[in-house]
């Protein structure tokens, strides 16, 4: 009896773990991330890694990608271009978002304009992405195309009190810069 209920105990943890496992590599998709979700490229989906594996890449990922979002928060644009480059996951809308924002800083307003680009063309609804090419227009005297992505930031959000909308309406209104 005790070596069923053991047994039975045992089973009960193994369906928790695998459940958990599948539930821990499901993303969600917000309007733009801090966390964002690792790629599901094609190919890596052909790979016969294992979960565990993919899990591991994928808090890689993630512990690169803060500390070179750090990077560029603090100023430290071109080192923070290259530790995004070196995460290899260019087509990640929020890697592409903030190597946009760090050219938009260090004044390569074109290569700016093209990584903002890649990041909507990966993710068409990045409030955070459009949030930062509405400033891009802002800086470049372009307010109408601003207020226009604003108004794309409020349809993402569902509201008017998203950080993404306040920063933007906020550069747009001359009372700061991003």
């Amino acid at each position: 009896m005790l070596a069923r209920h053991a047994l039975s105990r045992t089973g009960l943890h193994a369906a928790a773990l695998v459940v958990g496992l599948s539930l821990g590599i499901q993303h969600v998709h917000a309007v733009g991330t801090d966390t964002p979700a690792p790629s599901t490229d094609k190919k890596k989906e052909k790979d016969k890694k294992s979960m565990i594996d993919r899990q591991r890449d994928d808090a890689a990922f993630l512990d690169g990608y803060r500390a070179a979002r750090a990077l560029i928060l603090a100023g430290h644009y071109e080192d923070g271009i290259a530790a995004m480059h070196a995460l290899h996951r260019d087509s990640n809308p929020d890697v592409a978002n903030y190597i946009g924002y760090a050219n938009r800083k260090l004044g390569n307003y074109e290569q700016s304009k093209l990584w903002y680009e890649a990041a909507l063309k990966a993710d068409p609804n990045h409030a955070r992405t459009w949030s930062y090419y509405g400033m891009w227009h802002a800086e470049q005297g372009n307010r109408l195309k601003a207020e226009d992505f604003l108004q794309k930031v409020k349809l993402i959000c569902g509201n008017e009190t998203c950080t993404e909308f306040k920063q933007l309406r906020d550069v747009i209104d001359g009372k700061a810069s991003y």
